[in-house]
């Protein structure tokens, strides 16, 4: 049988590097003592507020077809985060609601590229973004981050990976893996590359609640003619499950969008479109929350990892997720990562999943409850102590 040569590029190690997360949940299922640290979703509920909203619309019957772009309320609470955020004015018709900052992604890329284009984006980068940007059938484009400096952004490098083919540059800011955000300064260099080669700038900020002070350095306000940001309520308010996502940018693009979605998506459900407008009502309390949940338990994290020999902890920025270097223990992310589940039961993801910048990295989630990440820690100890004495034997 033939299939399209599409779906092959959701492969490699951004695929495989998930095998090790899917063989913890079947051991989790089957009741087996293993910990989960290879996904971002909070051990938290999401906010009451926002569920009885959802139910009280199911209730009186909200399950009927709604707007594709989105319903108007919905995308006035979102033109208004976004503006407080960055300080660009949207209006609503800028803004559409999509299903989680996933699908926003795939929506941009469809929408602003096609075969012969180049995209660009930075190595490492999140797992699913090589298949997401090359989907129109345009070329993905690795600017490697320098990793001598904490992954920070390489503007030269940047500069000589443009082409005349280039037309976008997709990039997370805070990242994931890295839990790094980019500056103003490096905003800035982006900025007049951006100009000078008529690129368009789509910013992934789904973890921008989870940064000091609930946002991030942006591009939106400066350059609002050729800046898409991409945000979700996953994150920011527990809510990875009820994936709802948006995309801001020009009137035109997000016209442009509408007649794709409808095709593809067809409108979020009207009850899940009401608990995200609560969600928003009462974002500044949420994200404020999430960030104190991330910031004690990266703490905690850090500190359980203190003289474990052969790793190297990345403490980030903004985020769920910390980067250890495991080269000193002699292996591979991929292979640290396999022994890790299979000695001691506890998952993480092999930083190759993210490019080849972190192939000597693991990335693990601190989304966890915090007497797992201390139980985790301990067992990543006793891990890296065997491999340092089958190292020396």
């Amino acid at each position: 049988m033939k299939f399209s040569q599409l779906v092959k590029r959701v492969g490699g190690d951004g695929a495989d590097a998930w095998d090790t997360h899917y063989r913890a949940l079947a051991a989790k299922e089957r009741g087996e003592n293993v910990i989960i640290l290879s996904v971002g979703d909070p051990d938290v509920v999401t906010p009451a507020p926002v569920v009885a909203r959802a139910v009280d619309a199911l209730h009186a019957g909200d399950t009927h077809y709604t707007a594709i772009r989105g319903r108007s309320a919905l995308r006035e609470r979102i033109a208004q985060r976004h503006t407080s955020r960055c300080g660009q004015r949207l209006t609503p018709e800028q803004v559409i609601v999509l299903c989680g900052a996933q699908n926003a992604l795939l929506v941009a890329m469809l929408c602003l590229t096609q075969p012969g284009d180049e995209a660009l984006t930075f190595d490492p980068m999140y797992s699913t973004y090589p298949a997401s940007l090359e989907a129109s059938g345009a070329a993905l484009i690795r600017v490697p981050l320098n990793r001598d400096a904490g992954f920070r952004l390489d503007l030269d490098r940047l500069q000589s990976a443009l082409t005349p083919r280039s037309r976008v540059l997709s990039f997370a800011t805070p990242g994931n893996p890295t839990g790094s955000i980019l500056s103003t300064a490096e905003l800035a260099g982006i900025a007049e590359l951006a100009r000078a080669h008529d690129l368009w700038i789509v910013a992934d900020e789904v973890y921008a609640g989870l940064a000091p002070g609930g946002r991030v350095p942006s591009l939106a306000a400066q350059m609002p003619e050729r800046v898409v940001t991409i945000g979700s309520l996953s994150k920011s308010h527990a809510m990875c499950g009820w994936r709802v996502g948006w995309m801001t940018g020009p009137r035109e693009l997000i016209d442009h969008a509408e007649n794709l979605v409808l095709c593809m998506l067809y409108g979020l459900p009207g009850f899940i479109q009401e608990a995200a407008i609560t969600a928003l009502d009462l974002a500044d309390e949420a994200e404020g929350e999430m960030r104190r949940y991330c910031e004690r338990r990266a703490s905690l994290m850090l500190e359980h990892l203190q003289g474990i020999p052969g790793i190297r902890p990345l403490s980030p920025q903004a985020g769920m997720f910390m980067l250890l270097d495991v080269r000193d223990t002699g292996l591979e992310g991929a292979g640290f990562a396999r022994g890790f589940f299979d000695c001691h039961g506890v998952s993480c993801i092999a930083g190759g999943a993210f490019g080849a910048q972190t192939r000597d990295y693991v990335r693990l989630s601190f989304a966890v409850d915090e007497s797992l990440i201390v139980e985790a820690c301990t067992r990543l100890r006793r891990y890296c102590i065997d491999l340092c004495a089958e190292a020396r034997a």
